[in-house]
């Protein structure tokens, strides 16, 4: 896979991730709670669907590249910035957020 895709795709993880958990902070008025379901809730879950019983876990997390990892370390950044952001927002005196 070339570099530019894995550039892409990690930006378009990145900013999915932040716009769901802009919107999630906006509309239940938490901040790190976007960041918490990623690792969580989406992660585990996206692991163990696509995980091949007959192998261990260590070994099937061994199994996956580094574009993988960045992909998901790209998703989580979002999330953990679109935390950020809100909370910037607040303390400037933004209401509505």
């Amino acid at each position: 896979m070339g570099w530019l895709v894995v550039l892409i795709l990690m930006v378009l993880f990145f900013v999915m991730m932040f716009g769901i958990g802009f919107i999630l902070n906006m509309l239940m008025k938490t901040t790190w709670f976007p960041a918490y379901i990623f690792i969580i809730v989406i992660l585990p879950i996206v692991v163990y669907t696509i995980w091949d019983h007959d192998m261990s876990l260590g070994l099937y997390l061994a199994s996956f590249r580094l574009v993988d990892y960045l992909t998901a370390l790209a998703g989580l950044a979002g999330a953990i910035l679109s935390g950020w952001t809100i909370r910037k927002l607040r303390f400037a005196g933004y209401k509505m957020f």
